[in-house]
């Protein structure tokens, strides 16, 4: 049995605990997750619903855990590995030997977020000569954009996107472009949406002014390419298309891999270079490394190394067809039920739809299908564009997709009798003219404390500090959606701050 007072408390007691009872306090801990598998979480997670694929993984996980990545000289097997798995992603986006893209080098990297800090770095470090370096992006493409040039001090260049085509206006993008820029980005496709940006026409625009042009594909750059093959209509995006100069692309979403692995691909290797950052003025080692990490665990490297053995191309053709009648069988529930509406007919494995005037409340509708057991992700209005609900669909909700209609109607009517959540008017006039720099630490705690995101205070031996997080949450997202996104930003940096804090546990 497992101390309720050691679960979540301290990590480090004084002799050590027995191996089954450390294993049993994280099972315990895991057992307050959000169900991986299953196909009833619409986000973060990808399960193929393949019997022995998670053994075969956490074998070959095991096998390389240890393998350091930081020398590809001592561990040969690592390399041997990267290079398969950027091979494969390369031909599967239109890459290798008898294209048009024949030279395509690549890299393996912790996760799309990685992938696109070094597609912006290898982009920024090219021009030297540029002193202050620019990107442009749509406003759909991924925050980890806008993380990449916080981090690089690059300029970041928004253009909006159509609020009826949720994409940008190849025009508008080629306009942003000016002698700083660096780098244009698009889409394949949109996370938020699932719509697949204009690339052609992107792509076209940046060379014509000379400036390298990157397609983040790391959420459906794995199933796009055998969705076509399936007779789908998708648009041109990969290596194919002249002017793209860099794909990214997620081996842990579609192509099934455990976290974290993602691919960035460069058209050659002479685009790729700038990537590496190299030192030998100090005494030790010579660093040189092509991602950001330096000591890389061969664990999940390996494991995607199996995986994709495993399944094989016939296998990934029929994990994308029973992906696609999944996502039009949940499209076809939400244009079943009056008071919602797709936001974006599915191009890809998205299914992201909003309520219609007179609707039910979004939030209140999430909250309403997590109670019966569906996991989805809300999103926050923007710039015109409503709030909405995201569904992220793997093959595992294939099986479920008969279970959600009747469920999406018997939520929506409880979503309709509960009525909207509605902010106490001195809470909304609050938000409404509060700047962030104007939140203090009592503020924090107050606003948290009333909106049931623990009790902001230190850990008292008895569980995880900062206490759980409500039940129920559409009267945060509520509170979130009221505030610009300035202020978004920084209510959920101190909310998640006051949930992060020690567990210090006791000095056994």
């Amino acid at each position: 049995m497992i101390d309720e007072n050691t679960v979540g408390a301290g990590a480090l007691s004084r002799d050590g605990v027995a191996a089954d009872v450390a294993l049993a306090e994280v099972r315990r801990l895991r057992a307050g997750d959000r169900p991986t598998h299953g196909g009833r979480l619409f986000a973060y997670v990808y399960d193929p619903a393949v019997p022995g694929l998670d053994d075969l993984a956490a074998a070959a996980h095991r096998e390389s855990a240890h393998v350091n990545g930081l020398d590809p000289t001592a561990f040969p097997s690592l390399l041997a590995m990267e290079n398969a798995l950027v091979g494969a992603a390369g031909r599967v986006l239109g890459g290798g030997p008898g294209t048009t893209a024949p030279d395509v080098v690549g890299s393996v990297t912790s996760g799309g977020t990685e992938s696109l800090i070094l597609a912006v770095k290898a982009a920024r470090d090219a021009h030297p000569e540029i002193s202050a370096p620019r990107i442009v992006v749509p406003s759909s493409a991924h925050a980890a954009f806008a993380k990449a040039a916080h981090y690089l001090r690059v300029a970041l260049d928004v253009v909006p996107v159509s609020v009826e085509t949720l994409r940008p206006d190849p025009a508008a993008l080629a306009a942003a472009i000016r002698p700083e820029t660096v780098l244009v980005a698009c889409s394949a496709p949109s996370y938020a949406h699932g719509v697949v940006d204009p690339v052609a026409e992107i792509a076209a625009a940046a060379a014509d002014a000379g400036v390298r042009c990157h397609v983040d594909a790391c959420f459906g750059g794995w199933t796009l390419p055998y969705l076509r093959r399936l007779g789908e209509p998708v648009p041109a995006f990969d290596f194919s298309v002249p002017g793209v100069t860099s794909i990214s692309v997620d081996l842990h979403k579609y192509a099934y891999a455990p976290k974290g692995v993602s691919v960035l691909l460069h058209r050659d290797a002479a685009l790729r270079a700038p990537q590496y950052f190299a030192y030998a003025d100090w005494p030790g080692y010579t660093m040189i490394n092509p991602v950001i990490a330096s000591t890389r665990s061969g664990g999940p490297i390996a494991a995607a190394y199996a995986t994709l053995r495993h399944l094989g191309d016939a296998g990934y053709l029929r994990l994308a067809a029973v992906t696609r009648d999944a996502v039009a069988g949940l499209a076809d529930a939400v244009r079943a039920v009056d008071g919602l509406r797709l936001l974006a007919e599915p191009e890809s494995t998205v299914v992201c739809f909003t309520a219609t005037e007179g609707g039910p409340d979004l939030f209140v509708l999430v909250d309403e299908l997590t109670a019966r057991g569906w996991h989805t992700q809300p999103q926050l209005s923007y710039a015109g564009l409503p709030a909405s609900v995201h569904l992220t669909v793997t093959a595992s909700v294939a099986p479920r997709v008969a279970e959600f209609g009747p469920d999406l109607t018997d939520a929506v009517a409880a979503a309709r009798a509960a009525g909207p959540v509605r902010l106490p008017a001195e809470l909304a006039a609050l938000v409404g003219a509060l700047s962030p720099e104007a939140l203090t630490p009592d503020l924090v705690v107050g606003l948290a404390a009333g909106l049931g995101l623990g009790d902001g205070g230190p850990d008292d031996g008895d569980g995880p500090a900062g206490g759980p997080l409500p039940e129920r949450m559409a009267l945060v997202n509520t509170l979130l959606d009221a505030a610009p996104p300035a202020l978004r930003e920084r209510l959920l940096v101190e909310f998640v701050g006051l949930l992060q804090r020690p567990a210090w546990g006791s000095d056994d």
